[in-house]
């Protein structure tokens, strides 16, 4: 069932990973899907820790078309704010609305596990720009359209569904932030009846963890079984980027959503709430296997937790 059939999504970040799983279910709800990114079997990115690979938004928009909705691929560097503001323009002119937008772009460069005095500023300043400043230019260009119309979904991909410690600065300041900026989004908007909240994935198969496995997606359970990094990170009931994308499609066809707006949700938790499932028609749950309370205190030296004055999810005093 074609439940979002006739609505307009924007995914920024939609090349690999996450945001081509996202792209992928909401064309299957059917949904126009405009796939934006810099990769392009044109002009492929160079930079970046993803260069090299081939994964593209023009194969991205061809999978969207693929799963039943309309893939538009739109190369976009969410850095430069023209070239966002001339992306939001098109929508505008070929669609005149945008029901739903999804920030997936990430930090683009590999995480060093050490202490912060050790780290390069330079790198770490690199890596907040590049996932935190593209998510405002996007949200300040695209979140009008949606303004207009006084409805709309905007959802902000992080990592993890607590407020614990990720075990590396700079990568814990972005998804913190991250989360942060749609609980921030949820208050201003919510007067708006515009919806914006926060999803994490589980531990996901994507391109690149699959290939640093040496498997592929028909053999990824001999890795599970075998690796000893797989093993100890859960990859047995890790998911396809493709859950989290049923997840981001439950959420925009569900008519009560601006409840859950200035919330931080998993794709798991999500599942259960919804019913939806991975592609293989399992429901990886990953909250239920993994201990994320022992990891935090194995990885904490203080003991220090933060805590929240009010239930994720629940609307904040400028909301009620």
């Amino acid at each position: 069932m074609q439940r979002l059939k006739g609505k307009v999504a924007l995914v920024a970040g939609a090349t690999r990973g996450a945001g081509r799983g996202i792209a992928c279910m909401l064309g299957e709800a059917g949904a126009t899907v405009y796939c934006s990114g810099r990769s392009t079997r044109a002009q492929p990115s160079t930079t970046g820790f993803y260069a090299g690979r081939p994964e593209t938004i023009d194969e991205t928009a061809e999978l969207v078309t693929r799963q039943g909705g309309a893939g538009i691929p739109v190369r976009t560097d969410h850095l430069v704010a023209e070239q966002v503001e001339a992306l939001v323009a098109r929508v505008r002119d070929e669609q005149g609305r945008l029901d739903v937008l999804v920030n997936d772009i990430s930090e683009g460069e590999a995480h060093e596990w050490q202490p912060f005095w050790k780290l390069s500023l330079d790198k770490g300043f690199r890596m907040l720009r590049n996932a935190l400043h593209s998510h405002l230019i996007t949200c300040r260009y695209a979140v009008p359209l949606m303004v207009e119309r006084r409805r709309g979904l905007v959802v902000e991909i992080g990592d993890g569904d607590t407020l614990d410690y990720r075990q590396t600065f700079f990568y814990d300041l972005i998804k913190i932030s991250v989360s942060r900026l749609a609980y921030a989004l949820a208050e201003e908007l919510y007067p708006q009846r515009v919806a914006a909240l926060a999803v994490t994935p589980g531990f996901m198969r994507t391109e690149a963890i699959l290939d640093s496995f040496g498997v592929a997606e028909a053999n990824w359970r001999e890795a599970a079984e075998s690796h000893p990094q797989a093993k100890r990170f859960g990859f047995m009931h890790s998911e396809t980027p493709c859950f989290v994308g049923r997840a981001i499609a439950a959420l925009a066809a569900d008519r009560r959503v601006l409840d859950k707006s200035g919330g931080l949700y998993s794709s798991w938790n999500l599942a259960r709430e919804y019913g939806f499932t991975d592609l293989d028609g399992s429901q990886p749950d990953l909250g239920r296997h993994v201990d994320f309370e022992e990891q935090f205190k194995a990885s904490s030296r203080t003991g220090f937790r933060w805590t929240i004055t009010r239930p994720v999810g629940a609307p904040g005093e400028g909301q009620r």
